[in-house]
């Protein structure tokens, strides 16, 4: 039998929308919908199901390349018959012939269709088929003369009808909500944005191994909790009818997973969901991933260690080695760095400061932190040499210096770096340095310019406990709507006796970002939080 001469050009259908945001008017949506439900009855006129149950394929289209991507001599060697099924992205008819590309498990196979291979009425079938369309396929493999794997059909199957055009573009859409609030079709779309989830899937697989292997163990714990505990933050509020009393969306699973350390579990990480009721940005969704983990007998230093290990493993896991690439942008320009996993620099919060000191001269010293007076100096110096930042004078010192911190430092801490030693007044769960009482054992992770990890020696004596969060309630009294409230339970759980430990959270979200160079958190969560869709009538009566 003859192959065919040519391969199957990337032609679409001309229905979609010619606007910039390749939204379809609602009347040719509407159009467009009944045309292939028609189509469809047409279908099941010639005996098929329309939408049938399962398809009993042999190979997925990725196995296929893996196993068959051979020269021509070997495919006609041996006839290689197979079972295959997908979305059609692509669609041509040529007389009594024509080509198709179905796309798989992120690949794409191109099919070729002969009236005389299929029959009357699988030839029927296929000239009713639509972009987006799922078909299976059997057939044998071969060669175009063009080279192109392919798949002769002899038997084709409906398995579901697409009643909904897809766009003709998608990924360089200006409206890129529309993306995120359909990414059915953003993943249909852009196998570039596949790949981003399947390596954050990765990742995630990655932290798992790597805490197993150091003898933790994956635990859950609720969700819903009746004091928003374990971080500094706005929790949402929600109500269970049965009992009548109020609940909150956890904004950390923290102090529920130090509850099981003095229960006598000495190793505990959790994978889970927060909710945090802050702002939407480019870092930031109410809904976010966080890996916990605390480890009995040992400090901030076991942990951090730890952590480091956890992320470099990761890093390895999603791109292969150590390396990554992050682009910044800034003011319409763009430098690319290569991050660099395994090579971590370490300091501690006063020494990030006076590193990257604004100021042309001599930079601040280690006693300019020990007094209110010394870090209201150091603030009106860096106002004069840099530009503003918020001074109160009745907060306490510790929060102004970690402030000082995030406007003199932060924005320089591209290469991954881990920050330790934090103000007492901004840490209320973690343990006091025994020579500094007035800074804590704490770390946090930074990298592309943003925290993404956060560790501390666990606070475990109770009355130091009580006493960090009656400072909190004065925050709150002061206005502080995320200061921690008390945990009378909490204190209760410390009074059976924990013993020392460390703990840690990484933000997996803000990881997988720096680890697949993506530039919104959106971009790294299948469903983002995103405000309400507009209808077609406001629309309508903003565009006039």
């Amino acid at each position: 039998m003859g192959h065919p001469s040519e391969d199957l050009a990337e032609i679409v259908y001309n229905f979609r929308s010619s606007n910039r945001n390749q939204r379809i008017p609602l009347a040719l949506d509407e159009s467009i919908y009944q045309q292939r439900r028609e189509k469809l009855k047409r279908i099941e006129a010639l005996g098929q199901t329309a939408y049938r149950t399962r398809y009993e394929f042999t190979h997925t289209i990725p196995q296929i390349w893996s196993q068959f991507d051979k020269p021509v001599e070997e495919l006609e060697a041996r006839r290689v018959n197979v079972r295959v099924a997908g979305r059609i992205m692509a669609i041509r008819l040529m007389g009594k012939a024509g080509f198709a590309h179905l796309q798989q498990g992120g690949q794409k196979l191109q099919i070729y269709v002969k009236k005389d291979a299929v029959g009357e009425n699988g030839f029927e079938l296929y000239k009713l088929l639509d972009l987006g369309d799922h078909i299976g396929v059997s057939g044998y493999l071969f060669r175009t003369r063009t080279g192109e794997l392919s798949v002769h059909v002899e038997e084709i199957t409906f398995l579901s009808k697409d009643l909904l055009p897809l766009p003709e573009k998608w990924h360089g859409l200006t409206d890129v909500e529309l993306r995120y609030r359909q990414r059915y079709v953003d993943l249909v779309m852009n196998p570039e944005v596949r790949e981003v989830f399947l390596k954050r899937s990765k990742l995630i697989q990655s932290a798992r191994r790597t805490l197993d292997g150091h003898g933790f163990i994956e635990v859950e714990t609720p969700m819903m909790q009746p004091i928003a505990g374990g971080a500094v933050a706005r929790p949402f509020v929600t109500h269970h009818n049965t009992l009548d009393m109020d609940l909150y969306l956890r904004i950390a699973p923290e102090l529920y997973l130090k509850r099981l350390v003095v229960g006598g579990l000495d190793r505990v990480y959790e994978i889970n969901r927060n909710f945090r009721n802050e702002g939407l940005g480019w870092r930031w969704n109410p809904e976010f991933t966080m890996m916990e983990a605390y480890q009995a007998y040992t400090d901030y230093q076991g942990i951090m260690n730890v952590t480091q290990e956890v992320i470099t493993e990761a890093s390895i896991a999603v791109n292969g080695n150590t390396k990554s690439k992050w682009t910044v942008r800034e003011g319409g320009t763009e430098s690319v760095h290569e991050l660099d996993w395994a090579n971590w620099q370490r300091m501690t919060m006063r020494e990030a400061i006076i590193k990257f000191w604004p100021e042309v001269g001599a930079k601040p010293e280690m006693s300019d932190f020990a007094s209110a007076e010394g870090v209201k100096k150091l603030v009106e110096r860096f106002n004069r040499a840099h530009s503003h930042m918020a001074y109160d004078p009745n907060e306490p010192t510790g929060k102004t210096i970690a402030a000082l911190f995030e406007a003199a430092a932060e924005e320089h801490l591209t290469q991954p770096t881990i920050i330790y030693e934090f103000p007492t007044a901004v840490s209320p769960l973690s343990k006091q340095k025994a020579d500094e009482p007035e800074w804590t054992e704490r770390f946090e992770i930074y990298a592309g310019q943003m925290e993404i990890s956060n560790g501390f020696s666990e606070l475990n004596d109770p009355e130091d406990q009580r006493r960090r969060f009656e400072a909190q309630l004065k925050e709150r009294e002061r206005g502080d709507e995320e200061a921690h409230q008390m945990d009378e339970d909490y204190i209760r759980a410390l009074s059976y006796g924990m013993p020392p430990a460390g703990g840690v959270g990484v933000g997996i979200d803000r990881l997988c970002m720096l680890l697949t160079d993506s530039h919104t958190i959106r971009d790294v969560i299948l469903f983002p939080v995103l405000r309400p869709e507009k209808s077609t009538t406001t629309e309508g009566a903003e565009a006039k």
